[in-house]
């Protein structure tokens, strides 16, 4: 069985939408690459700031309600009916809900091959790299930057704060099945 979906979890500012577009250049066949803030992009702005939805506060941490977490698994299933249809698929996602977003994300890609890949970076390093974009709330990098690992069993991590993103990449795609 080939490679259909690979995921990337790590905190944010931690590198993977970087890994992810070096992925589209490494790997032999398109792959269509989708993210946690894909998402949030989509969701109209009465749940973007808190009211059932996702919300991020002053310390970097965020919290979500009931509509997102239900979209959240719309979003999922959708992802995975894509990969069924023949889309080969990077998930650039956050694991904000430690084991419960991993296992989310298992029941939805049952019967595909997927690759789990823990995107690891330095809580230092991202925060430098947070406050450097400008567009994220002060302290997620840091506050994630451990937290989203706990509990997850990958079958490769790579270091962001070791190695650039095509890098990452190449180690990655060596992982991959074709």
């Amino acid at each position: 069985m080939s490679t259909a979906v690979i995921i990337l979890n790590g905190g944010s500012s931690s590198g993977k939408s970087g890994i992810a577009r070096r992925l589209q250049d490494v790997l032999e066949r398109p792959w269509l690459t989708f993210g946690a803030d894909t998402l949030v992009e989509a969701l109209p702005a009465v749940l973007r700031d808190g009211s059932g939805g996702i919300s991020f506060a002053a310390d970097g941490s965020v919290s979500t309600g009931a509509e997102f977490r239900r979209l959240d698994i719309a979003w999922s299933l959708g992802i995975a009916a894509m990969a069924r249809a023949g889309a080969r698929i990077v998930v650039d996602e956050i694991f904000l809900g430690g084991p419960a977003s991993q296992d989310r994300w298992r029941t939805a890609l049952t019967g595909l091959d997927v690759l789990w890949v823990g995107v690891r970076c330095d809580p230092d390093v991202a925060a430098a790299r947070e406050a450097a974009r400008g567009d994220r709330t002060p302290g997620m990098a840091r506050a994630q930057a451990e937290s989203v690992h706990r509990g997850m069993v990958y079958d490769l991590e790579v270091d962001t704060g070791a190695g650039d993103p095509l890098t990452c990449a190449r180690t990655i795609a060596a992982r991959v099945t074709v």
